[in-house]
C-alpha cells in the first residue's frame, strides 16, 4: 500500500456571533447544525440518530483502557449530549462538539479524495452560515475553518489513518514523533501571535503546536499530546488500527491538505512494511514543536537523542527520500499516479522550502497567509502586535466565499487547485463510491424514513411490523462500496427488500 489507504479528517470550526462575544456556544453550534439540517432534508431531519453503542474512545493503544471515573468529561464521546447530530447523504457527520460545530467527513481512499470532501465541508458549512441568516430572530454567525481564538482555547483538526493492527506501537511512536514535529513546515496554517493565548508578538508556522503539552498520551483537549493513543479503530480491531492525529492545522490550500495526509500514509506504508530506517529520536519532542512552530525562517536546528543537529526541512528531506527508495524498490515503474504525484509535489515543495520558501505562496497556508501580512506590514509599517494583522489571519479562515481571503485566493487562482468545483459541489451530497460510506450515504438518501441509526461501523432500520431494530454491521471499511452493493441497493426499491436480500445472502 502506498499513499492509498481509508483515511478521512475531522474539522472542528472556529464560531463567532459579531457583536455578541458572550452568547452560548453550543447552542449557536447547533442552530448552525440544525440550520443545515432542515435546509436540506426538511422533515427528515432529526430522524437518524447517532449511534454510539458501539464506540470505545477510552481504550487506550498502550493496551488498557482509561476508566470512566478517571477520564476528562471531554473524552467521553460516546456519550449521547442532546446536541445536533445529523448524519448526511454524503457519507459525513455534521455535529456540535463541545462548543464547535464539526463536520467528519465519510471514509475515503486516498489523499486527493480527503481534499474534495474536506472542500465539500468547508462549502457545507458556508451554506449553514447562509441558512441561519435566513431564520428570522436568530444572529448572524461566521464559521473560521482555524485552530485557536488567540485568548487561550484551541480546537481541533484531527486526521484518521486506518492501518494494520500488526504494526508496533512503539515502532509508531519512534519514527511519528520527528515526522509529525518536522511536517509544519508543509503542513501549517500560519499564526499570528505565539503561545497559547497568542500574546507574544510574532509569526509562527501552525495553529496547533502550541498547545502541545505531552509526548504520548489518551488526551485530545487536555495535556495533548504528539501521538494519540486513542485505539478506537470503527473496524475490526483484529486487523486495524486507526491512527488518531491531532496535531495538524485545519488546512485551506489545497496542496497543504493533500501533502498532509499523502506524506503521512506514505510514511506509514514504510512503518507497516517494517522499511523505516531513520534514527531522528528527538531529545526534547515537544519543545522542539513549539520552536520549529515558531521559526518561520525555517533556520531552527532540531535537537536529536543522538546529538545530531539538523533543521525541520532537512528531517522531512530524509523522510522523502527514504520513501522514494521505498517506493521505487517496491513498485519501480508500476508505482500508481498519485503516489508519485505526491513524492514529486514534496520533494519539489522541500526543495524549494530550503531555497526560497515565498516561492510557495500558492500552494502551501502558512506561506500563503504570511505573504499576505508582510504585505500590509511593509505597506503600513507594522509590527506583528498590530491588531490589524490578527484581523487579518482571522480573515484568512472565513469560510464565506466572499469574506474569506483564502476563498478569494483560491477563485481567482492565487491559491493552487487540484480539484474542481464540480467535484467539490458534488462531495456536498454524495458519499465516496469506494469505501463503507457509499452505504451508508446511499440508504440515508433512499430510505431515509427508515434508517433509525447510524454510525461509521454499522446502519441501524426500523422496518415496519418489526418488532426491534435490525442493525447492518459495516465493519469492514472496503465493503459497501458501490461496486459491492450497488447492483443491490439498485434492486432493492425499500429498506424493506434490502434487508431482506441481505440476510438471505453472504455480505
Amino acid at each position: 500500500m502506498t499513499v492509498h489507504r481509508v483515511m478521512g479528517i475531522e474539522t472542528e470550526y472556529g464560531i463567532s456571533v459579531p457583536g455578541h462575544p458572550h452568547v452560548n456556544s453550543m447552542l449557536t453550534s447547533s442552530q448552525i447544525v440544525n440550520a443545515y439540517a432542515n435546509s436540506m432534508y426538511g422533515s427528515r431531519r432529526g430522524k437518524t440518530r447517532w449511534d454510539y453503542d458501539e464506540e470505545t474512545p477510552l481504550r487506550d493503544a498502550r493496551g488498557f483502557d482509561l476508566t470512566r471515573a478517571e477520564a476528562d468529561p471531554a473524552q467521553l464521546t460516546d456519550e449521547d449530549t442532546g446536541l445536533a447530530n445529523v448524519i448526511l447523504t454524503n457519507g459525513a457527520r455534521l455535529y456540535v462538539d463541545h462548543a464547535h460545530p464539526e463536520y467528519s467527513s465519510p471514509e475515503i481512499t486516498n489523499p486527493r479524495d480527503a481534499v474534495i470532501w474536506d472542500k465539500a465541508g468547508e462549502r457545507i458549512m458556508a451554506r449553514a452560515v447562509e441558512f441561519v441568516r435566513q431564520i428570522p430572530g436568530l444572529q448572524p454567525v461566521n464559521l473560521y475553518k482555524n485552530n485557536t481564538d488567540n485568548k487561550g482555547a484551541s480546537y481541533g483538526t484531527h486526521e484518521n489513518y486506518l492501518m494494520s493492527r500488526s504494526t508496533p506501537f512503539s515502532e509508531i511512536v519512534r519514527h511519528l514523533t520527528p515526522f509529525f514535529v518536522s511536517r509544519a513546515v508543509v503542513t501549517g496554517s500560519g499564526r499570528v501571535g505565539l503561545g497559547q493565548n497568542g500574546r507574544k508578538h510574532g509569526f509562527q508556522l501552525t495553529q496547533r503546536a502550541d498547545f502541545f503539552e505531552t509526548e504520548v498520551g489518551l488526551e485530545t483537549t487536555l495535556k495533548r499530546p504528539i501521538i494519540n493513543t486513542r485505539d478506537e479503530p470503527h473496524a475490526d480491531a483484529e486487523k486495524y488500527r486507526r491512527l488518531h492525529v491531532i496535531v495538524g492545522d485545519a488546512n485551506l490550500a489545497e496542496v497543504s491538505t493533500y501533502l498532509k495526509m499523502g506524506t503521512t500514509s506514505l510514511v506509514l506504508a514504510m512503518l507497516e512494511a517494517g522499511a523505516l530506517n531513520l534514527d531522528l529520536v528527538l531529545e526534547n519532542p515537544v519543545k522542539e514543536m513549539h520552536q520549529v512552530s515558531h521559526d518561520y525562517t525555517l533556520k531552527h536546528l532540531i535537537e536529536l537523542g543522538s546529538g545530531r543537529r539538523l533543521t525541520a526541512v532537512q528531517m522531512q528531506l530524509e523522510f522523502a527520500e527514504q520513501a522514494r527508495k521505498f517506493v521505487e524498490d517496491r513498485w519501480g515503474a508500476d508505482v500508481d499516479a498519485q503516489t508519485l504525484d505526491v513524492l514529486t509535489r514534496w520533494e519539489s515543495v522541500l526543495g524549494r522550502l530550503e531555497s526560497e520558501p515565498m516561492s510557495l505562496a500558492r500552494e502551501l497556508d502558512w506561506v500563503a497567509k504570511l505573504s499576505i501580512l508582510q504585505g500590509y506590514r511593509e505597506r503600513d509599517t507594522l509590527d506583528w502586535d498590530d491588531p490589524r494583522l490578527h484581523l487579518v489571519d482571522l480573515q484568512y479562515s472565513d469560510v464565506r466565499p466572499d469574506k474569506g481571503i483564502a476563498q478569494r485566493l483560491q477563485a481567482r487562482g492565487s491559491l493552487e487547485r487540484i480539484t474542481t468545483d464540480e467535484e467539490v459541489i458534488q462531495a456536498m451530497t454524495s458519499p465516496p463510491t469506494d469505501t463503507r460510506a457509499w452505504f451508508r450515504g446511499e440508504c440515508l438518501r433512499r430510505y431515509p424514513d427508515h434508517v433509525a441509526a447510524a454510525s461509521w461501523d454499522s446502519v441501524i432500520f426500523d422496518i415496519p411490523g418489526n418488532d426491534t431494530l435490525q442493525r447492518v454491521p459495516t465493519m469492514e471499511p472496503l465493503k459497501g462500496s458501490r461496486d459491492h452493493v450497488g447492483a443491490l441497493l439498485d434492486r432493492s426499491a425499500t429498506a424493506a427488500e434490502l434487508l431482506a436480500a441481505l440476510n438471505s445472502s453472504p455480505r
